[in-house]
């Protein structure tokens, strides 16, 4: 997912959001570990990177 950010130069959540809705337009549903997803959103937000609003989108997406 990094070298997906830096190579379009994109946010996190942007490439979170694009492979969720390609996911969803091939009808994949995918049901995986989201530790490390909540630990990179949970970073983000300590970082100031995303509003409190945004990790709770986020984290919803889930």
């Amino acid at each position: 997912m990094k070298d997906v950010e830096k190579q379009l130069g994109i946010s996190y959540p942007t490439v979170r959001g694009k492979l969720d809705e390609i996911n969803n337009a091939l009808g994949l549903v995918i049901k995986k570990d989201t530790t490390k997803e909540k630990e990179k959103i949970m970073d983000m937000l300590e970082n100031k990177e995303i509003s409190s609003e945004e990790a709770v989108n986020l984290l919803k997406k889930l």
